[in-house]
């Protein structure tokens, strides 16, 4: 009774965590409108359900995407600073614009030089997943168990691994930890397949999008808030890539140490119409809308199959460990789609309802990971179950079927999977 008092608690945990976006939910957080900006909502964890009676948990199979970090360019900065600037000097700000270009070179003073760095507060995300995956599962943490933490090239993503591990040692300085950041992963780390990559090269795909943008994003109030002179704006600014550019900055904010806002400049429906927006092209170009056919699964199979490989080695062996792998966000959300976690894989056509079917702040916020905790019974090493984690909330996978959900067989997910990978229906 008390295990099934567990599952419905966590199964209704699930539904408010994954349910329908709705334009009150951002409304009511104005930071969700930075898509996968969002800093890591470590508020929204969830208590987690007992493991079932006999059951030890032994192995950790994670894959994190780097935590927050400051914008990709110095560029993404300095541009929108310059023009800001440039008015200034030739009288063209109103007092509010006046007001946005002080407030942003503070924020220059902490980004320049940074471009697609991490920041400090991803150093801290990363130390806080880590020390959380330490003290829920103890058992696997303990003596001088091996663990292999692979990283992509990038340095805020090395880092991010680096912040991880280094907080694993401080609380067992006994572990055994294998970092390694090098082109001999990025095969699963970071793939792309060449279909998904020349269907967001193809222009024909975003006439929609455009259509979509032209219809969303008016920034005209918003530029008269700012620039004086009318004339001057005719000649200077491109109002659509401005208020652009201005919305990165105010997204990534969060992200950073500078204690500033630029959300009070834009009214809450042109935020969630921008975030709408770039929603849109998230799901079309890396997640599963029905425009797509499916196609961006594929660039999570290489890392599917090194799951699945690395799971089965750890198994046979009757080991323990955990195998830590860090990448972006371009990662993550085919992976979640690829393991077909609930609410993270719907296909629709209708891009007026993108939004109410997938989100990228809840699938992709910075510091977001993707954990397969595996168990064992103490007396039947070969009864595996696992449980799967999505930023730290337990994860429903609705295809497969499981007597003890959340929790399931290791050998029922596994045929699943690899009746993804092989196009081969699992065996019954």
């Amino acid at each position: 009774m008390k295990y099934f008092f567990s599952f419905l608690v966590i199964t209704f945990f699930s539904v408010s965590l994954f349910g329908q976006t709705t334009k009150e939910e951002l409304f009511d957080n104005l930071n969700k409108t930075g898509g996968s900006y969002y800093t890591y909502p470590v508020n929204d964890i969830r208590p987690k359900t007992p493991a079932p009676s006999g059951y030890e948990p032994f192995y950790i199979s994670h894959f994190g995407r780097h935590g927050s970090r400051y914008l990709i360019n110095d560029s993404d900065y300095k541009d929108a600073l310059d023009i800001l600037q440039n008015a200034k000097e030739s009288k063209a700000l109103t007092s509010l614009g006046l007001d946005v270009y002080n407030r942003l070179t503070k924020v220059w003073e902490e980004a320049e030089g940074r471009g697609g760095d991490l920041a400090p507060l991803g150093v801290k995300q990363h130390r806080g997943i880590a020390e959380r995956m330490f003290m829920a599962y103890p058992e696997i943490f303990k003596e001088n168990v091996r663990i292999s933490a692979r990283s992509t090239i990038v340095i805020r993503c090395i880092l991010s691994m680096s912040a991880f591990c280094e907080r694993l040692k401080e609380l067992n300085p006994g572990l055994q930890l294998s970092l390694d950041a090098s082109n001999k992963y990025m095969p699963y780390l970071n793939h792309q397949t060449k279909e998904a990559m020349k269907f967001r090269s193809d222009k024909d795909v975003w006439a929609k999008y455009n259509e979509f943008e032209k219809e969303h994003i008016q920034p005209q109030r918003l530029i008269r808030s700012l620039f004086s002179d009318t004339s001057y704006v005719a000649k200077n600014i491109k109002q659509d890539a401005f208020m652009w550019s201005l919305y990165w900055i105010a997204s990534d904010m969060q992200d950073i140490e500078t204690p500033v806002s630029f959300y009070d400049i834009f009214t809450k429906e042109e935020l969630f119409n921008l975030w709408q927006c770039n929603n849109y092209k998230w799901y079309v170009g890396y997640a599963n809308a029905a425009e797509n056919g499916g196609i961006m699964m594929d660039n999570a199979k290489p890392v599917l199959r090194n799951i699945i490989h690395t799971a089965d080695t750890i198994i046979e062996n009757h080991s323990k460990g955990a195998t830590l792998r860090f990448g972006h966000d371009v990662n993550i959300v085919p992976l979640a789609m690829l393991l077909h976690f609930q609410d993270c894989y719907a296909s629709i056509s209708n891009p007026a309802d993108y939004y109410k079917a997938w989100s990228d702040f809840k699938v992709t916020p910075m510091g977001a990971n993707i954990q397969l905790i595996f168990f064992r019974k103490s007396d039947n090493p070969q009864d595996v179950i696992v449980k799967f984690l999505l930023n730290e909330n337990e994860m429903l996978i609705p295809p497969v079927q499981s007597d003890i959900k959340p929790y399931y067989h290791w050998k029922d997910v596994r045929d699943y999977y690899e009746s993804l990978l092989t196009g081969k229906p699992a065996e019954k």
